[in-house]
C-alpha cells in the first residue's frame, strides 16, 4: 500500500509577493495565497503583524518596509501561535513581541511539537529554516481581551474577537482608519486551516469582526480585501466554509460513521464550492479531523504532532 505525500510537499512553485498600500499607516504583505504579513506604520514606529517562517523570508518584508519608511521596527504582533507565523519573529529586531495570553498558552502547551508539525508538513513555506534561532518565539508582552497602543497619533487596537482558528486569535484593528487585519480567522480564495479551530465559536467570531464594520481587510490568506464589499465577501465566503465543513462532519458523526467515511462524503460535499481554493487538498484532512474531534468527544483541539500528521494522513489518504 503506497500513502502520496502531503499535498503541500508537492507544493513547491513560487508566489508572486504584493506590497498594497491601504491607507498612509497601513501595508499588506501577500503572496498568491501563502501566509500575509501585516505592516501598521505610526508617526514614530512601525509594527509588523505576523512574522513569515523564518528570518530569511522576513527579510524580504523588511526590504518593502525600507522602502517607505525608515522609522524602528518596534512591536512584532503574533495573531496566533503557529510555526508559520511566528518563527521569522527574530529578523525584525523588535522591542516588543505581543500576543494574547492564549496564544502565550499555547505556544508554552504545544509550541515545539506544531514547529516540528508545520516544518515537516510544508516545506516550501519554511525557506532557509537553518536560519530560525533555536527554540520557539516567546511574547515579551501579553494581554487578554484587548490592548491599546498608541504609535504616536496613531491609535491600534489588538483585540481577541472569539475563538476560531484558535483559541488566542487576535485581530489588529485601526478605529481611525477602520482597518482590520484578521490574521487565519478570515481567509479570502483560500482554505481555512482548521486543525486547531473551534468550529462551533468560529462564525460568531466573524460576526464580531463584521460588527466593527471595516472598510479595508487583511486576511491569513489571499489578496488584502480593500473596500467593505471586498471584506463582506471574504467574511461570508470563510463563514461558509467554516460552516459546510461543520455540517457534513456533525451528520456524518450523528450517523455513527468513522473518520475516513466521514472524510470521503466531506469531501465529496464541500469540494465542488472551495475545492479551487488554494491549499484545499492540503488544508481538508486536518480540518475534517479537528471538526470530527469537535464534534464527538474532544471539545478542545488536540495536539498535532509530526507522529500524529502522518497517522492522520496514512488513515485519510492511503
Amino acid at each position: 500500500m503506497t500513502t502520496k505525500a502531503f499535498a503541500s510537499q508537492a507544493d513547491l512553485e513560487e508566489k508572486k509577493v504584493s506590497f498594497t498600500k491601504l491607507s498612509e499607516h497601513a501595508y499588506a504583505y501577500t503572496a498568491e495565497g501563502d501566509p500575509n504579513t501585516g505592516i501598521v506604520i505610526g508617526d514614530d514606529a512601525v509594527m509588523v503583524i505576523d512574522t513569515q517562517a523564518t528570518p530569511v523570508m522576513a527579510q524580504d518584508v523588511i526590504r518593502r518596509i525600507r522602502e517607505v519608511t525608515d522609522k524602528p521596527i518596534k512591536y512584532v504582533v503574533l495573531s496566533h501561535y503557529h510555526a508559520v507565523r511566528v518563527l521569522g519573529a527574530s529578523a525584525y529586531q523588535p522591542e516588543h513581541i505581543l500576543a494574547s495570553e492564549d496564544t502565550l498558552s499555547l505556544i508554552k502547551e504545544r509550541g515545539e511539537q506544531d514547529k516540528a508539525s508545520e516544518i515537516g508538513r510544508f516545506p516550501r513555506l519554511f525557506r532557509n529554516v537553518e536560519s530560525v534561532p533555536p527554540g520557539l518565539t516567546w511574547p515579551t508582552m501579553t494581554f487578554t481581551g484587548k490592548m491599546t497602543l498608541w504609535l504616536g497619533q496613531l491609535e491600534v487596537q489588538l483585540i481577541q474577537l472569539g475563538r476560531g482558528h484558535t483559541k488566542g486569535d487576535t485581530v489588529v484593528w485601526l478605529p481611525q482608519e477602520r482597518i482590520l487585519f484578521s490574521g487565519d480567522l478570515v481567509e479570502f480564495d483560500a482554505t481555512p486551516y482548521a486543525g486547531d479551530a473551534y468550529f462551533s465559536d468560529w462564525p460568531q467570531t466573524l460576526d464580531n469582526i463584521a460588527a466593527l464594520k471595516p472598510e479595508k481587510l487583511v486576511p491569513g490568506r489571499g489578496a488584502a480585501l480593500q473596500n467593505a464589499d471586498e471584506v463582506a465577501q471574504g467574511l461570508a465566503g470563510t463563514r461558509a466554509f467554516i460552516a459546510d465543513v461543520y455540517a457534513a462532519v456533525k451528520a456524518g458523526a450523528a450517523a455513527g460513521k468513522d473518520l475516513k467515511a466521514v472524510y470521503q462524503e466531506t469531501m465529496a460535499a464541500v469540494r465542488p464550492k472551495y475545492g479551487h481554493w488554494v491549499i484545499f487538498d492540503h488544508c481538508m484532512p486536518f480540518d475534517v479531523t479537528r471538526a470530527f474531534d469537535e464534534a464527538t468527544q474532544y471539545r478542545d483541539p488536540r495536539i498535532w504532532t509530526a507522529e500524529r500528521d502522518i497517522e492522520m494522513w496514512k488513515a485519510l489518504e492511503s
